[in-house]
This record gives structure tokens, sequence and C-alpha cells, in this order.
């Protein structure tokens, strides 16, 4: 046990710039996983990640000279901007290596707080090794991410915070891991007062360095990390990291991209705070490792360590986070390619809420729909494509398919053939489960609808584009019917001379 850190931890110097932050009750999440959930708020740290704990102990414990002389980094988000507060804090000089790639948003940030930054290389590694370049040469002292005893001290803080805010029996902390600074910290505090208390490793499933180390038993580097969590994203750990990592971690668990975005949306609905998918890993395994143990009436503790989330991938986290959470399944289902065949789908999905529609009438005997329902759990999922399979609807559920996912919900369609007399409308109706079936019920089952969008987009207002193809001598009850939709609150505008639909889903 390196007990050694318990008095680094106690005499670290943290809370001349970094705050004490919230260990808070998860309501919603604590009642459908039946323990107790509580979210150590590290977003609430002025800089919105743990990163200040460790960067500003490690630069409070430099010589009057080292400081004097100053401080170099190397990151492209939450220690970058660690490191600029402390060295504001502490009256010295630093400079930021940040690879050319840096987002403007996170390279200003760092300026903000008065740091210089140096824009090198288009990865992590090439601007790590950049920094250490320019630290001997200039004289600088480094401040490593997390490989280094007084950056572990800093962030161990958070263990001696918790033990303090929750006197009472805690089963398990779950942590995030990328390079194993936060994780040695905590885990050595914790681990020298309350041993009992399990330590769980927490890492996406396409950046496990941590995990496959401890497996191994010696440091592994991995060729390649995914990008989306990018605050863990380390190809191989450090090793003094992985040296407490291996006296103080219990388990390890690794959570998925939907997983990731399903935490963060429960982070939301608890907390009103929106993570970084780094900052909401914890959260995620803890949900998956709690639910896999059966574990009920236990006291639980994820470490949220940060919220520096980019605003334009928040699309991408509500597109997937029903996925994660297995709220929502998606499916190819095959329907014959005849009128009344379509009315006949919606109405085996009944009143479950549709997520998304997507179909385009093709030459054949056969039409393929895209389609996406709210479901209560996998299980639900299956028994609903098995009742499309009874009623003879060739089924595929397509829910953990990567490609249709992030590509093929949003190409289906393309030129028709065979849609002569196609009229193309945008219809908008409130957003209620059943509304889909009951538009189309109102529709005369003679008339063939060529084309059909429809995605939740989570507002009161449902939106559908709709293609109808109705011989010529039934326009006037085509007409009559759209009236009859404006009178039961269904808007509506025709866009048949649209030049998108004309040139991507219009006659080929």
């Amino acid at each position: 046990m390196p007990l050694d850190y318990l008095k680094r931890i106690l005499n670290a110097r943290v809370y001349d710039v970094a705050i004490e932050t919230s260990l808070a009750q998860a309501p919603a999440l604590s009642a459908r996983l039946h323990n107790q959930v509580l979210i150590k708020r590290e977003d609430e740290q002025p800089v919105f990640s743990f990163k200040l704990r460790g960067a500003y102990n490690k630069m409070a414990h430099l010589s009057v000279e080292q400081r004097a002389r100053g401080v170099i980094a190397a990151s492209s988000g939450n220690h970058a901007q660690g490191v600029a507060l402390a060295a504001q804090k502490l009256g010295c000089r630093a400079t930021i290596v940040m690879p050319e790639t840096t987002p403007s948003i996170k390279v200003n940030a760092v300026k903000a707080r008065g740091a210089q930054v140096v824009l090198f290389g288009e990865s992590y590694s090439d601007a790590y090794r950049h920094a250490l370049e320019l630290s001997q040469a200039e004289d600088l002292a480094f401040v490593h991410p997390y490989d280094d005893p007084d950056v572990i001290a800093g962030q161990g803080t958070i263990g001696m915070e918790i033990l303090r805010q929750h006197s009472g029996d805690i089963e398990a902390i779950y942590v995030a891991v990328g390079g194993g600074g936060l994780i040695a910290g905590i885990g050595a505090y914790v681990k020298a007062v309350r041993p009992e208390i399990k330590i769980i490793a927490v890492q996406a499933s396409d950046s496990d360095a941590m995990i496959r180390s401890l497996d191994a038993g010696m440091r592994v580097e991995l060729a390649s990390v995914g990008l989306f969590a990018d605050g863990v994203a380390v190809k191989q750990v450090g090793s003094e990291t992985f040296r407490v990592a291996q006296q103080v971690v219990d388990e390890t668990i690794t959570v998925n991209t939907d997983e990731i975005c399903a935490a963060i949306k429960d982070a939301y609905v608890d907390c009103r705070c929106v993570l970084e998918p780094a900052g909401a890993i914890s959260i995620a395994g803890l949900k998956k490792h709690a639910s896999a143990k059966g574990w009920q009436g236990k006291t639980l503790i994820a470490v949220a360590c940060g919220a520096n989330m980019n605003f334009d991938r928040l699309r991408f986290v509500t597109e997937r986070a029903v996925l994660g959470e297995s709220r929502e399944a998606i499916y190819s289902v095959s329907i014959p390619e005849e009128p009344g065949s379509f009315l006949k789908f919606c109405e085996l999905v009944g009143q479950r809420a549709v997520t998304e529609f997507n179909y385009r009438y093709a030459a054949g005997p056969e039409a393929h729909i895209f389609v996406g329902v709210e479901v209560n759990s996998r299980l639900e999922a299956a028994e609903l494509a098995s009742e499309f399979q009874r009623n003879g609807l060739p089924t595929d559920d397509l829910s953990d398919d990567e490609t249709a996912k992030l590509h093929i919900r949003h190409l289906v369609g393309g030129n028709a053939v065979g849609v002569e007399g196609e009229r193309i409308f945008r219809f908008d109706f409130p957003e209620r489960p059943g509304a889909l079936v009951d538009f189309l019920r109102t529709m005369n089952h003679g008339w063939n609808i060529t084309l059909f969008h429809y995605r939740n987009h989570g507002s009161d207002v449902g939106r559908v584009l709709a293609g109808i193809q109705a011989p010529q001598e039934e326009q006037a009850a085509l007409d009559a019917f759209l009236r009859k939709l404006s009178e039961r609150q269904y808007g509506w505008v025709e866009e048949t001379e649209n030049v998108a639909y004309r040139k991507f889903l219009g006659r080929g």
C-alpha cells in the first residue's frame, strides 16, 4: 500500500484555487438502480474539471526559483486550463503546448488565463514530445497531467473530501481512468483510511489502457484510442499511476459510447449539469457494474470529473442516450409494397412512441422501413421484433449496428422510379403517442405513401415529410383530406416543387 501518499494528500495545497465540491444525491438514478447513488461534482471547479487540483499542488511545491523560470505543460483540454489558472494564481509564466488540431475555443480559454500557447503537431503525443524538448531547452518545470506524485496527491484530495462528506457505509467508488492520476490519488487515500471500500476503475471500451495493463501485469500501450471521451483517451498509463493502481484498484469495467451518452443524460436529469463524455464515464460504469452485481440498498459514488463539453456534441449525445439506456430500439422492417401495409405496420407498433421513421418507395414486391421505437428494455425490443415477424414482416434489430446508427439512418431515401404524380408535403402535428397512427387512419387507404420521414426531436411538435401518390381523378379527394387535417390541427405545406426534394428524392 502506498502509505506515503496519505501524508502527501493531507498536506496537499489545492484550496488556494480549488473548492470542496459537493457530493450530490442522484434521486432518479438511485430509484432506478435501487441503491443510493451519490455524485462527486468536480464539474463545479473554476475550470469545470478536477485537473486544477493536481496542477496547482505540483506548482505550489516547486521552489521559488523554479516558479520564477516558469512552467510548461502539454494538453489540449482540462489540464491546460488547470495549469493556466494555477500559474495565474501563483504569478508565474506558463507555456502550454497544444496540438494544432485543438479547437479555437479551448485555445482561447487557455490564453484568457494568461498562458502562452504553442501549437505543435497533430496529436497529444506530438505536443507532449515538443513540450519536453522546450522544458529542457528553456529550463522550464514540466507539469505532467497525471504521472507525478504531487499531481496524484492533489487529485487524492477528492477521496479525502468524499470520506469527510459521507461517513456512513460506502460499497464502491467509481473513477474514470485515462492516464491514471485521478484513480491513483483517490484510491491511495481511501485504501489508507477505509480499505473496505471498493475502488472501481471505469474506462471507455476503445481507450482501456489501464484495464489491459492491470490484466497483463505490465504497462500496455494501445495502438490507437477512441476520441469521443477525449479527456481519457490515453494510449499508455503512467508508470507511477500504474504502480499505485495495482495496489488500490479492486475491479474494472468498460463502457461504450451509447452508455456514456445515457450517463450524461442521467447527470442532467438528477443534477442539471451537462458533463463531458469523460466526466460521465464513472456514472456509466456505476450503472453497468451495479446492475451486473445485482446490488440493492448499497451506497455507490461516482466521481463526475469534468464538464468541458463541446456544444456541437450535444446533438450526438441526445441521439445515442436512449439507445445507451435501452430505451430505444431501431429496426429494419420489410413490408409488402402495397397500399395499406404501412398502416398495418403502425398498428402493430401501437401506442409505443415512435422516435424515427424513414421510408422511400422502391419498385419491387417489398418496401424497407427504418424505424426507431421507444421501449423499456432490450427484452421488450426483442419481443416487438418477434411480433413483427409473427405478422409476416421480416425484421432486423439494428440497435447495436454502428453503421446503421451513425450513417444509414440519415441516408434512407434516394431517387425513386414509379412515383409519377407523387406530391410531397411537410406536416406538423402535436407530439404525442399514437399521433402517427391517427394521421394514417385519416388517410384514404387506397393512396400510396411513397415517402415518409419522421424523427422525434424532443419538442412538442412532430414533423413529417411525406410523399402521397393519388390517381388524377382523386386529387380533389386528396385536397379535401388536407383540409380535414388542418381542421384537426395538423399543419401542412406542399413541397412538391422544392429544389432539394427534386434533386435528391424525386423521380430518378
